[in-house]
């Protein structure tokens, strides 16, 4: 039974280290935008890529934001280029919030800037090590219970590949 512990702690820890891998490089993709945008910002950017045609009440909600607080955010985004809005034809009292190309752009290269680190970490490893990784991450976010695709933005990743 100690013997089981002690690998289960093992397992554990090799996780969590796993884990600050991922987290540092999602933090130093975000970083290398900083000077665009902030990471709230960010997060409006990365929801509206994942759930296009949101309107502010929507964004606000999903932020667990005041609503003064991001029209504040969409305000900026929309000075800096990144954010259009359009009324909604279905309610004339709603704007609809969408990404412009620039704000697109912003975030998938926020999204490839992550992938390509990702990668270049998987290239060090060997195809076995790859491919047991791999299996084994794919088995924790099965019984994990992956993150809701309809919330990955939240944490900053879009649900798009």
């Amino acid at each position: 039974m100690a013997t089981e512990a002690r690998e289960q702690d093992e397992v554990v820890e090799s996780v969590l280290a796993a884990a600050r891998v991922l987290v540092a490089l999602s933090a130093q993709s975000v970083a290398e935008s900083a000077d665009t945008v902030t990471l709230p910002q960010l997060r409006v950017l990365v929801m509206l890529a994942s759930q296009p045609s949101m309107n502010l009440n929507g964004v606000a909600g999903r932020l667990g934001v005041h609503p003064s607080n991001a029209t504040r955010a969409v305000e900026r985004l929309v000075a800096a280029g990144l954010l259009d809005r359009r009324d909604d034809p279905a309610d004339r009292r709603n704007l609809l919030l969408e990404l412009t190309p620039s704000g697109n752009s912003l975030v998938q290269d926020v999204m490839q800037r992550r992938r390509d680190t990702i990668a270049d970490i998987l290239e060090q490893m060997s195809p076995e090590e790859r491919h047991q990784f791999s299996a084994g991450a794919s088995a924790f976010a099965a019984v994990g219970g992956e993150f809701p695709s309809t919330a990955a933005w939240s944490l900053g990743w879009t649900t798009t590949p």
